[in-house]
């Protein structure tokens, strides 16, 4: 019998000391989490919730590292993340970023690269299903990883005057980072198979909302207790159908996903 684990991290604010006084206070990310975690383990997963404080980066990459020793070929991870994302120069150049940008989920401690969520995914065996649900901005592939939100909605994005005062502070270790991260990629072979359904494109910021964003608003609704019954193309399609074109949902593969794998019904075990 296959094992489902699951990690569900919601972020409304962030450390303050380690983002040059910013606090990124959002209402609906924790909220997202919870109910995320709550359909994983309605359908069966193992789950592990972090919020806020807890969602640091040697919280995260623990928590996916322990996933990665208990999990087998057949069995699933369901990666759900809900605060706010970021882009930093790619330091690696076009052949790794088509827009030289590189995706960031902005933990409570510091940005982590989606490059840093690669290198995490490629610790599983082959043949481990993984699901990332990423509700934030510019998530369009954070697992390869300007536009507008919904008239009177927060975005989850970083505003530009602290991407650009974080990054000049913490350029020379980003760099560093993004290039060991490309060499032990390119040393690794193997790519992970994966799929992400994120909030939005990479060009585009996700809107929060009173009780959840509106990506994951738009997700429950489809999935509606359980009773959606289509696969995850399906289920994408739907989803996006329910956002304005501000805000469009990706699918977005990696590796080379079983066909039967993007046919399941999503969160099955």
């Amino acid at each position: 019998m296959a094992t489902g684990l699951s990690l569900h991290v919601g972020l409304n604010g962030v450390d303050p000391a380690r983002y040059e006084g910013w606090e990124g206070t959002l209402n609906a990310c924790e909220n997202d989490a919870r109910d995320m975690a709550r359909l994983a383990r309605t359908a069966g997963f193992e789950t592990t919730t972090l919020l806020t404080g807890e969602g640091t980066v040697a919280n995260v990459t623990s928590v996916l590292r322990a996933a990665a020793a208990r999990l087998v070929p057949g069995d699933i991870l369901l990666f759900s993340y809900s605060g706010h994302g970021g882009q930093v120069p790619d330091a690696t150049g076009p052949d790794d970023e088509p827009d030289a940008l590189d995706e960031t989920l902005v933990l409570h401690d510091r940005q982590f690269l989606d490059d840093e969520l690669q290198q995490a995914f490629r610790a599983f065996a082959e043949g481990v299903r993984i699901v990332a649900l990423l509700d934030c901005c510019h998530s369009g592939s954070g697992i390869e990883l300007p536009g507008g939100a919904p008239e009177e909605s927060t975005g989850r994005s970083m505003p530009e005057p602290w991407q650009r005062r974080l990054y000049e502070r913490d350029r020379s270790y980003l760099e560093d980072l993004q290039r060991t991260l490309a060499k032990d990629a390119a040393a690794g072979g193997r790519g992970h198979d994966a799929l992400l359904v994120s909030a939005c494109q990479d060009d585009q910021v996700a809107a929060d909302g009173d009780v959840n964003g509106a990506f994951t608003g738009a997700l429950l609704r489809v999935w509606d207790g359980g009773a959606f019954q289509g696969g995850y193309r399906a289920f994408h399609r739907d989803i996006r159908r329910l956002l304005p074109p501000t805000q469009s949902p990706n699918l977005y593969l990696t590796g080379n996903p079983a066909p039967d794998f993007l046919d399941q019904r999503p969160f099955t075990i």
